[in-house]
Parts: structure tokens; sequence; C-alpha cells
């Protein structure tokens, strides 16, 4: 290898590890809201267990952080989705949210599941217990739709 071409990697590799030093904020409060969804309304078991396995960690305010996210920088990709899944819907600071936007949000969350939206795809590939059964679908649009009626009463 020449000099120059040793020179560059050298500095590549040093960057690399410059980089690791410089760790985004963690999403991770350690407590359970008291405006989150599911104390706003009855959530099911069922329901919540899908809310958690598939929403909770880009839309909450605790996220369960694989060993990866500490490798830069994978780290700040994934800290940067969190902040803007958590501005688009929070659920653990639902009952926060005027009535009309709780509206607006659950409707947008039973539509972007019917459409195979959400979960993410780039989730769903390395989170496969994140996937949706049909089954899972149909139970989360239900009770979906079901608080949505109810709200609009």
């Amino acid at each position: 290898m020449t000099r120059l071409k040793t020179m560059i990697l050298g500095g590549l590799v040093g960057a690399f590890v410059m980089i690791q030093f410089i760790q985004p904020d963690r999403n991770d409060s350690g407590q359970v809201s008291k405006q989150s969804l599911t104390a706003l309304y009855h959530v099911p078991d069922n329901v919540t267990q899908i809310l958690q396995q598939s929403c909770a960690n880009c839309h909450s305010n605790n996220t369960a952080y694989p060993w990866y996210t500490h490798v830069q920088p994978v780290g700040w990709w994934m800290a940067r989705h969190i902040r803007k899944g958590k501005a688009e819907l929070n659920l653990d600071e639902f009952a926060g949210y005027s009535d009309r936007r709780r509206v607006s949000k659950l409707r947008s969350m039973k539509n972007q599941v019917m459409d195979g939206v959400m979960p993410l795809t780039s989730y769903t590939l390395i989170h496969r217990d994140a996937r949706l059964s049909k089954e899972q679908k149909q139970q989360l649009v239900s009770w979906l739709d079901n608080t949505i009626d109810s709200l609009n009463q």
C-alpha cells in the first residue's frame, strides 16, 4: 500500500473511532406516563401488546435500544428517526392532544396500519416481532374504530 493510501485509511479509521464518542441522547424516561394512550382509554391487553411490540420504540418516551445503536453513525440515524416518530405521534403524551387531534391521530394510525405503512418496513426487517399478522391488524383496527366511534358521539 502506498503511503498516501495508508494515511487516508488511517484518517478514516481515526475519524470512525472519534465519532463513537459523540453519542445521541437516549429516549428512555424509565416511567409510565399518566398522559399515555393506555391511561386515557381502555385498551385491551392484546392491543396493548401490539402497541408495545410494534409502535412504542419510535412513538413513546421509552425506547428499547438494540446494541447496534451504540455504533455511530447508526445511533444518530436512529435518534433522528425516533425524534421524527415522536413528533408525529407520541403514545406517552396522547392525553395532551386536543380531542380533535386525538381523533385525527387514531384515524391516521388506522389508515397506516391498514395500508401496511406502519410499522415501517425498515423497522420490521430487523425487528421481526414487530411485524403485524393479519389477525393483529384486525384487532388493532377494530379497537381503533371503536375508540374513534366513541369519541365522535
